[in-house]
């Protein structure tokens, strides 16, 4: 019965009904389980919470399996999620130390590089993160995060407004309903003095994402500048 539940989730998980799969998870009756099947199921309720942005139930499961050594596949997998619902929780030195684990045991993959990029520059670390999107570009020089994460750090923080520009605009030209790619666009242009095109992307943008904080933010600032 545990072990059909189980299989049940998965199949659900995988078909991205992550409610539906918690359910199946939860009703697993765990004291017939072995303690690696345990953690098997810990790191699923734990995947599932994430997707549903349930953090606080998500941190505890996971951070089972991490300290366990049980799955040491798991382990590193668990690491990178952790390190998400930190940086989403905006923890941000927890996120770093997992993700400067998973680097220290030989795993390396663009999405660690601008996660750690992400957190530099959550801590006002410019330079840092400038140089963590360039790796994570020579890594993977398609990766649309990573583009558009550089090109928004090199306008913000005034570094080179030109190519900054550049690199959120070709992250808009790939994926042009993009919230978080307009964004960026909105962005570099206020910060090259286009005020016209500023608005235009934002205003895209908060069409799509009506109610994101960060991107009203920048609305603000433009038409309070052009006003």
């Amino acid at each position: 019965m545990a072990i059909s539940a189980i299989e049940d989730g998965i199949r659900f998980f995988n078909m991205k009904r992550y409610d539906i799969a918690l359910d199946h998870f939860r009703s697993v009756k765990t004291d017939g389980l072995s303690d690696k099947s345990r953690m098997e199921l810990a790191y699923y309720q734990g995947l599932c919470y994430t997707k549903l942005e349930k953090y606080d139930e998500a941190l505890l499961l996971l951070e089972q399996v991490v300290t366990s050594d049980m799955l040491p596949v798991r382990t590193m997998q668990c690491r990178l999620t952790l390190a998400y619902v930190y940086m989403i929780t905006r923890r941000a030195k927890m996120a770093e130390f997992e993700l400067n684990r998973l680097l220290k045991n030989g795993v390396e993959s663009v999405q660690i590089y601008t996660m750690l990029a992400y957190v530099a520059w959550a801590q006002r670390n410019n330079e840092k993160a400038i140089e963590l999107y360039e790796k994570a570009i020579a890594f993977d020089s398609t990766n649309l995060t990573a583009i558009n994460g550089l090109g928004y750090v090199l306008v913000d923080s005034g570094v080179d407004v030109k190519r900054g520009l550049e690199l959120c605009r070709k992250a808009v030209q790939t994926k042009p309903q993009n919230a978080a790619y307009l964004d960026s666009l909105g962005w570099a242009y206020y910060k090259s003095g286009d005020l016209n095109e500023a608005r235009t992307a934002l205003r895209r943008a908060l069409e799509i994402a009506p109610r994101h904080y960060e991107i009203t933010k920048h609305m603000r600032a433009v038409i309070g500048e052009a006003s």
